[in-house]
This record gives C-alpha cells, structure tokens and sequence, in this order.
C-alpha cells in the first residue's frame, strides 16, 4: 500500500516498480529518510579517507599538495553526495529498483574511498574516477527514468540532466591521462561544468525539490561531517596521550578543538534557513556554497589532528603551521556560514559584525604558540555567547517596545 507521492504505506514494504513522478514541494512533515541516512553515513567513509590523508600531507611538510588533493576529491564527494540528495528531494519513490540503484551509488562512493590514499600518496585516480562513474551512472539511469515517465519541459530536463552528467564523467577521465601539472586545471573547468549542469538542465522546468527537507538534509550532513571530526580528533588525541604521556600538553589542544566543534554547530543551527529556499538562484547558490562549510568542517577535525602529531613530535611542521591547520578551517566556516546563512537573520551591524570579527580573531590566535587552538576555542565559545546575549537584549526590546 503506498501513498500518492510513492512513499511506502503502514506495510512499509516497496513496490517493485513504478514511475518516478515529481514529489509535492508542499508536503507535509517530509523528512530525511533512513536509506538517505544511511547513504550519508557511507559517504562519510570517503570524508574520513580524505581527512586522513590531508593529515598525512600536512604533517609530513607538504600542505600545499595535501590541500590540492583535499579540495579535489572532497569535491568529487560532495557533488555525488549533492546530485543524490536533491534528486531524491525531487523524485524519491522508495521502489526497489530505486532503492537497489542508490545502494550501487553507495559502493561507488566505497571504491571512492579505497583510492583516495593512492590519489595523494602517487597521484594514482583511477580508483576515484571509477568510484565516481559508478555513481554516475547509477545516477544517470534515475534521470532516465524520469524522463521515460515524463513528458514537454520536464522530460527534456531529465534528459540534460542525464547527458549533462556523462558528458562531464568523459572529462574527468583526463584525470587518468593527463600530466600530473595539468589535473588542477582540468579539475577547475571540469568543477565548473558539473555545477554549470542544473542551472543548463533547469531552464525552463524547476525540479520539485522540496525546501524543508533540502535543509534538514544538508543539516543532517554537517552533523555527521562534524560528529567525524570530534571522532578524529578524539582518536588522535587518546593516541598522542597513551603513546607519549603528553596528557598536559595535549590538554588544551583537546579542549579548544572541542568548543570549536561545539560552537560550529551551534552557529550553523542556530536559526532555519529553508524559508529562504524559495527558487533555484538562492537554492544553487547556498547549495554550491556549502561545499566550503562541509569541507572546513571536515578540515577541523584534520587540523586538530595536525596539531596533536606537532605538539608530540610526530609532525614535521612548525607549531605555527599546526595551529593554522586547525585556525584557517576554522576561518572559512565561520565566514562562510555568515555569508550564506546568518547574515539573512541578523538585525543591526552588531548582530552583523558578531561572525566576521569572530573569524579575524580565530585568524590571529594563529599566533599564540602552543595554545593556538584553545584560544581559537575560546574565541569560538565567546562568539556563541555573543551571539546570545544580543538576541536575548533584541528580544527584551521588542517585548518592552
């Protein structure tokens, strides 16, 4: 027994088979699913991968490198990650068949993740590009089958979507053949025409993505990413303190990594944003930007690691390089949570100012030695608390006004 929008009734069992028709965007109390929950949770398998191995880079003196290779492959991450959440946002019908493809897209990201050490380590991509074609093709047999059930506008965009998708797969098989000094440009173009697809893809028919759960789902993303962060970081710190007795030392480094991630997630839910996801120009832009926030909060948990290595003498990198690993993530989450999220909700230049001056100031407690990361924790716990107390004196005002 399903219901209109194909969702499974009370017996909770799929059908076999049936059309991928457009969900209602005004559905009530629509909701993250568990196979979507599940998807996530795989993919931050990858995320850890690509975590690990920035540590790696970083530690051993080669950031420059290291960065490279995280912005690639976190790339690569998100935008099946991306692709899969507002197609099914769109489109999910909870059949077998849709269930069984999502399934083949998850070990796609599986053998993304098995490639990504051999992408930094020997600048090896096959592993990767193959774990994204997996994907890809999983994910353009769903387009297919919406156009093969739709007809006119939306029809011709389940179908630039499904070529849109292939055609940037053949570019990306340069990362195979190319020299080793041409991938960067061949990532940019290549990064820039995957998120060129739904704007091309979308002229003319708007997909029936659904705003609350667009946001939820993005919300539930970062909670993992940063739920792996605090694991990390954790892992590195128990390492350090059996492996070197360096309890006092690694101390601080533990306590201002904690109140970053905490404050992270604080600042990110501290006000809805899917009121704002009114059409595809604001939804596309806050959906690209948060490729940053993801990629910085995953970059924290890296960072703090970093730094746990230099303080025990495992890491060959000046403190100031370990403390930036952890403060320069730290930086861009905050600036760009602030610029796609929380700008929208903040009244006065005070409220306005709180993120940015927050951000130069984790900036500069770059410089404060070994005790970069809890000041740059501290600067975070401050930010949460400024934050508080002026929405609670605005709140006093209107209520005396």
């Amino acid at each position: 027994m399903t219901s209109p929008t194909g969702t499974p009734g009370p017996s909770g069992s799929p059908k076999l088979l049936r059309p991928l028709l457009p969900r209602g965007r005004d559905e009530e109390h629509r909701a993250a699913t568990p196979l979507e929950l599940f998807f996530d949770l795989c993919f931050v398998v990858a995320v850890a991968q690509a975590g690990a191995s920035l540590v790696h880079a970083v530690a051993e003196g080669h950031p420059g490198e290291g960065i490279l290779h995280y912005a690639m492959t976190f790339f690569g991450l998100y935008w099946a990650w991306v692709n899969f959440s507002w197609f099914s946002s769109a489109y999910d019908n909870d059949d077998v068949l849709y269930r069984v493809v999502t399934l083949v897209q998850i070990a796609g990201v599986l053998v993304f993740a098995a490639g990504v050490s051999r992408a930094f380590d020997e600048n090896d991509f096959l592993l990767i590009w193959l774990g994204y074609l997996i994907m890809r093709l999983a994910l353009s047999s769903q387009w297919l089958r919406v156009a093969k059930a739709a007809r006119g506008a939306e029809r011709t965009t389940a179908l630039r979507y499904a070529f849109g998708v292939l055609l940037c797969q053949v570019g990306w098989s340069g990362l195979l053949f190319l020299p080793e000094g041409a991938r960067p440009w061949l990532f940019l173009v290549m990064a820039i025409a995957e998120m060129a697809v739904p704007a091309f893809a979308e002229r003319g028919y708007t997909t029936a993505w659904h705003p609350h759960h667009i946001s939820e789902r993005y919300g539930l993303f970062t909670i993992i990413v940063l739920g792996e962060t605090i694991a990390a970081a954790t892992i590195a710190v128990k390492s350090g303190i059996e492996e070197n007795d360096a309890l006092d030392t690694l101390l601080p480094i533990a306590a201002g990594g904690l109140l970053i991630v905490f404050a992270a997630w604080w600042i990110y839910f501290v006000v809805p944003f899917h009121g704002r996801l009114r059409g595809n120009r604001q939804a596309f832009l806050w959906g690209y930007g948060q490729y940053v926030v993801l990629g910085s909060a995953a970059a924290i948990g890296a960072g703090i690691e970093v730094a746990v290595e230099q303080a025990v003498g495992e890491a060959h990198i000046s403190t100031l390089a370990a403390s930036a690993a952890v403060t320069i993530p730290t930086t861009l989450y905050l600036i760009t949570v602030w610029a796609l999220h929380s700008r929208y909700f903040k009244v006065g230049l005070a409220q306005q100012l709180v993120l940015p001056v927050s951000a130069l100031a984790t900036l500069a407690s770059t410089f404060a030695g070994r005790w970069a990361v809890l000041v740059a924790g501290l600067v975070a716990a401050a930010t949460v608390a400024t934050g508080v107390t002026l929405t609670a004196r605005m709140n006093r005002a209107d209520r005396s006004a």
